[in-house]
């Protein structure tokens, strides 16, 4: 066929020339797939893992025909890509068959994991088959002691290595990302340079430092761990802004495009339209928020209504707390702000209550960034407009 270069595993096409790629408003981009919440590490940031032997969580899972269901339905809504993610998604035993079945159906598959579980069989797969998305590994140390401080799984950091091992042997795209933390915190530099070493990464890893709570709410002695483990917000930034310049000029574009108060609708983030499916059929507006009333039950219902029935009116919903009302809504930070209603509720129980603490990382921020002065808030400043036109020049 013209426009095809075929392999004895997959075809590559030239979509421009099919007319399924010509629809100009796919009702959805991509979907986030939670495959499990079950997870080999019991992190100690974690804001969603169950144990891997947790039998009744594995029981309520979704079956492999009820994902190939919902994968069948995003494809046919115009999806392009699926995130699997968990827990550690590697831990179900139709992995592969989902993998395959994703990409048959044309999807990009990005896979978030731990790398505990890549076996040589799996990562011939992905030479044979690939994801076309960059595989993204965490990475709690750089050593066995730090490691499996945080993941608190003796042999975990033998089992990452391994897999990085093959990832690298294998020549498969990967990239790596980092969990700031007590145990690791001095192992920033070995990190660093350990990832710029890495092909794929063209860019300096990301970290996750602002923790969340957990999405479930099923933990308060779990939340009170998360809470002690956040960095401050002057040593957080501070870690930003290693990159320097480029910092500073990713920081300023982006400020050029987000800043401004958002006003009373609660979901400003885009929310509903990269939704998650969770590891029990329930279809979220994004990976963390778990409010029941937020949720759609796609064992009952189907993708397509939720896209066009059920998240359309979720995003009407306006705030109601006082205080809500009295510095978020009128806050011009909200865009560096963390803030939202998924931290609402892992904080809270409600969606519109303001969590303190990434209240202050973003005035933090807007501090050293140049647009607030020393004791100021982002709701009481007026001329922000100019505030940001100044930095963005």
């Amino acid at each position: 066929m013209k426009n095809v270069i075929a392999t004895s595993y997959t075809a590559r096409v030239n979509a421009a020339h099919f007319r399924l790629w010509k629809r100009r408003n796919p009702i959805l981009g991509k979907l986030d797939f939670e495959l499990t919440e079950r997870c080999n590490n019991d992190c100690i940031q974690c804001c969603i893992n169950l144990p891997e032997t947790d039998a009744a969580a594995r029981q309520r899972e979704l079956t492999t025909d009820e994902v190939k269901g919902i994968l069948v339905e995003a494809a046919s809504l115009g999806a392009l890509s699926v995130r699997f993610t968990g827990g550690e998604p590697l831990l179900r035993d139709d992995f592969s068959d989902l993998y395959l079945f994703a990409r048959r159906l044309g999807l990009r598959v990005l896979l978030f994991t731990n790398a505990r579980l890549l076996t040589p069989e799996l990562v011939k797969l992905f030479v044979h088959i690939p994801p076309l998305e960059k595989i993204e590994v965490t990475v709690y140390g750089m050593r066995r002691e730090s490691y499996e401080a945080v993941s608190r799984v003796k042999g975990s950091f033998e089992q990452f290595q391994s897999g990085i091992n093959l990832l690298i042997e294998a020549g498969i795209s990967f990239v790596v990302k980092g969990a700031f933390l007590p145990p690791n915190r001095r192992e920033v530099d070995d990190f660093e340079t350990w990832a710029s070493n890495i092909p794929a990464m063209d860019k300096p890893p990301i970290y996750s430092m602002f923790f969340d709570f957990r999405s479930r709410r099923d933990s308060p002695t779990k939340n009170r761990l998360i809470q002690s483990l956040r960095v401050p917000p002057e040593e957080g930034i501070a870690l930003l802004r290693r990159p320097g310049q480029a910092y500073l000029k990713d920081m300023r574009q982006f400020c050029s495009k987000f800043m401004g108060p958002p006003g009373e609708l609660l979901f400003t983030c885009g929310a509903g339209y990269a939704p998650c499916v969770d590891a029990y059929g329930a279809l979220q507006p994004c990976l963390l928020l778990r409010h029941p009333d937020t949720r759609y039950n796609l064992r009952a219902g189907s993708l397509i209504e939720a896209l066009t029935e059920f998240f359309p009116r979720l995003r009407q919903t306006r705030a109601k707390n006082p205080n809500y009302l009295a510095r978020c809504t009128r806050c011009f930070l909200m865009g560096l702000c963390e803030q939202c209603p998924a931290k609402s509720w892992a904080e809270h129980g409600n969606l519109d209550t303001p969590v303190e603490y990434f209240c202050k990382v973003a005035h933090t921020e807007a501090l050293n960034l140049g647009l607030l002065k020393e004791g100021e808030f982002g709701w009481e400043v007026k001329d922000w407009k100019e505030r940001v036109e100044r930095i963005c020049q």
